[in-house]
């Protein structure tokens, strides 16, 4: 089994380039081929699940070329099929934008339920309801297959009961391609919303309002694309390093981000006595000499809330800071399952339902300890730095689908942290 070593006790110092962001790059290569040309795709970040799904794409029939590091060319042209039953879909949460893509372009899909990290119910009600209010037929097998089909879609008015960054993006994918306007009432306002809607609007689609909660679709029969779009830099990979710095009494230099982006974690950190200095395209995170972090409490929204993929980052950060703090997770139910972990480790936290007290400063031990899910797997790795001793992270799997190069970025901060056995494969740029 693959796994990291870590030893505690470093301050990590330093400069780190934030790549494409993860979340963004899977709505846009989905986006990719719901266009009707080719579009070369850049800053996309080296991780498992770019190249999964890149590879569900090719089994699809799209030629997809490698160019420069993160730079790929699709051509969805030779796509002619809307069938998409193959075990890799079923390995990651992001496949299920093809949904969208192929019903907008073909009419019709149909494909296995989508995996991803178990994180508690994820469904997908949202996403059917907005695909039948377009006018298409659901149905979903015992084996979960769903179908989605349609004889004709129309541009509609759809509210989401509740904030779905998955429904958003899923919804403006289907109806960038549907005859007439959709209008999409509560729609998430995440960055990586307005990157797909950005990509899509290059190729030639007319998308306004994203980044609001009212986003309006006019749909063409014809996106020509052959168009350069580049990701925009992923926010929680930065918001992970920022809170390194402060974690570890380190100072960190995190670069090619956008700032604003990072302002819920900014304004916490500030809060709890980090400085954070900002500028064009980075950001600065160090804990003062001689200073303590104090406590906070943390609740994860929808942007421009604290994200909840950034939460397992903070409650370890809570657990070197001074006095009680307190998180809320909102979002996913099983959000904190990564914990008894770091009560292994000697974290002092109680929890019930979605409230999690940590009662910060008693010392962290290292211990094996697993990465449940992506984020929490980096939580882990970060709670491993400040142990004293040893900490092996198993099942780096999960980590490798969401963070590029973590290893050698980690060890040019100074980190003592090695991995064990094969690492994952990734595409060859």
């Amino acid at each position: 089994m693959s796994s990291y070593i870590v030893k505690g006790g470093q301050s990590l110092e330093g400069r780190v380039k934030i790549s494409g962001s993860k979340n963004a790059a899977l709505g846009v290569i989905a986006a990719a081929m719901a266009v009707d040309g080719p579009s070369i795709i850049e800053n996309l970040p080296e991780v498992i699940d770019i190249h999964l799904l890149l590879g569900i794409c090719q089994e699809l029939g799209a030629k997809v070329e490698y160019l420069d590091n993160g730079t790929v060319k699709i051509d969805p042209r030779t796509v002619n099929t809307s069938t998409a039953l193959l075990e890799s879909v079923k390995k990651l949460r992001g496949s299920y934008y093809l949904l969208g893509a192929f019903l907008g372009r073909f009419s019709e899909v149909c494909m296995y339920l989508p995996g991803g990290c178990n994180l508690g119910k994820r469904p997908i009600d949202l996403h059917i309801k907005g695909f039948e209010s377009l006018g298409a037929d659901f149905q979903m097998t015992e084996d979960e297959i769903i179908s989605l089909k349609a004889d004709k879609l129309q541009g509609a008015s759809i509210f989401l009961d509740q904030v779905s960054v998955g429904a958003t993006i899923n919804i403006m994918l289907a109806a960038v391609h549907i005859p007439g306007t959709t209008v999409i009432d509560n729609a998430a306002r995440e960055p990586h919303i307005v990157d797909v809607a950005n990509f899509l609007n290059t190729m030639g689609a007319d998308i306004r309002g994203a980044g609001t909660d009212v986003i309006r679709i006019r749909g063409k029969s014809v996106l020509p694309a052959n168009r350069t779009y580049a990701i925009i830099p992923d926010q929680i990979e930065a918001g992970t390093y920022m809170m390194m710095a402060p974690l570890t009494g380190g100072d960190i230099l995190v670069e090619n981000i956008i700032p604003t982006h990072m302002e819920p974690l900014t304004a916490k950190l500030l809060e709890m006595g980090a400085q954070v200095e900002e500028g064009g395209d980075f950001i600065r995170t160090y804990l003062p000499k001689g200073t303590q972090l104090k406590a906070s409490s943390f609740k994860t929204m929808p942007y421009p809330g604290f994200p909840t993929d950034l939460q397992p980052q903070a409650v370890t950060l809570l657990c070197v800071a001074e006095g009680s703090g307190r998180v809320i997770e909102s979002i996913y139910e099983n959000r904190f399952q990564y914990i008894d972990n770091l009560r292994l480790m000697g974290a002092n936290i109680i929890t019930s339902g979605k409230l999690a007290v940590i009662q910060g400063g008693a010392p962290l031990y290292g211990t094996p300890v697993d990465a449940r899910d992506l984020r929490a797997g980096a939580a882990m790795v970060m709670a491993g730095l400040v142990a004293e001793g040893e900490t092996q992270v198993l099942n780096i799997y999960p980590i490798e689908r969401g963070y590029e190069n973590f290893i050698a970025k980690l060890q040019a901060l100074g980190a003592d942290i090695h991995a064990e056995g094969p690492t994952a494969v990734r595409p060859a740029w």
